[in-house]
């Protein structure tokens, strides 16, 4: 198949069915992974029909990336988490192989610096939005601020908060002002997508013995890595609160079964681009005095070619 893809109301409802499991419920209590299976395949079998799936699903995102820079009033945000070897950047690689790059920008925040740790905890991700028309993909986000900073209780420490707001409910305060930034985004235009790569404790072993045995993927691993596996459970407990809390009718988060990869990259494609089919953006339409004005140009046009070329090219 090539060129647009477009999607009939069965092929549709089947996109739809297909993510529905990923999706939190807003209120719904998250515990990992009880709740949600990394190594769910949701009815594909084989991963060649997944490799067919995922094109089609590109060709789709691809489609409708040039109508949201057409129209050029809303702006998609990804905002993509995961554990260390869940697969963020080959996911990124892969779902976004066939849009226009100059249409899409993708930030990865690392550990804050001096000038951001000197503003509010959101201001470097405000910063980072994508403009009207395009797509911005956050590779681990602003919810680093409520899992990564709640594990490390040393790194809260050098956010220099006053001594008022560092009480046991600075967590559930900063649910709340991550929920109302979300829906102020919305409210503005930005369409959010939020998607946790959620992997198991067996297949990140797996990965991180890849990256030891394989020579030419020894650059990945670090021993940071190790560290942070041992606070497993921690982390876990501190992702399924962030889940809980932070699942709105605004702003979903739907967690990706990410044990096997070329499934995790079908559902962040079926995730994104229901997103944009629900946005439905549509190329400006002329009006019949500019269309005559197009008409009138294309005759001058025409009438400048040599003679030994065909007015029209083909």
């Amino acid at each position: 198949m090539s060129g647009k893809v477009q999607l009939d109301d069965v092929r549709l409802g089947r996109l739809r069915e297909f993510i529905a499991p990923f999706r939190v419920p807003p209120g719904k209590k998250v515990r990992l992974p009880r709740d949600y299976d990394p190594a769910m395949r949701e009815g594909i079998r084989k991963k060649k029909q997944g490799v067919e799936l995922l094109e089609e699903g590109t060709r789709l995102l691809s489609d409708y990336q040039a109508r949201l820079a057409a129209q050029d009033t809303w702006a998609l945000l990804v905002v993509l988490q995961a554990l260390d070897t869940a697969g963020k950047d080959g996911a990124i690689r892969h779902v976004m192989s066939g849009v226009n790059p100059q249409g899409v920008a993708v930030h990865s925040f690392k550990q804050p610096s001096a000038e951001e740790l000197s503003h509010d905890f959101l201001w470097r991700y405000e910063r980072r939005l994508p403009a009207r028309g395009q797509i911005g993909i956050f590779n681990r986000s602003h919810y680093e601020e409520v899992i990564v900073v709640r594990v490390h209780p040393e790194l809260l420490a050098r956010e220099r908060l006053p001594k008022a707001a560092k009480t046991a409910r600075i967590w559930k305060r900063r649910y709340a002002e991550i929920n109302e930034w979300e829906r102020y985004l919305t409210d503005n235009g930005f369409q959010i997508v939020k998607l946790f790569l959620n992997l198991s404790k067996e297949e990140q072993r797996r990965r991180l013995l890849r990256r030891i045995d394989l020579p030419d993927h020894n650059w990945k691993f670090s021993e940071a890595d190790i560290a942070e596996r041992g606070r497993w459970d921690d982390y876990q407990r501190a992702i399924g609160e962030a889940l809980s809390h932070t699942s709105t009718e605004w702003a979903p988060w739907h967690v990706v079964p990410a044990d096997r990869k070329w499934f995790a990259r079908i559902a962040v494609a079926a995730v994104i681009a229901d997103a944009l089919v629900r946005l439905d953006p549509r190329y400006p339409v002329v009006t019949k005095d500019q269309r005559r004005e197009l008409l009138d140009v294309k005759k001058e046009l025409e009438a400048e070619a040599p003679e030994e070329r065909a007015a029209q090219p083909a």
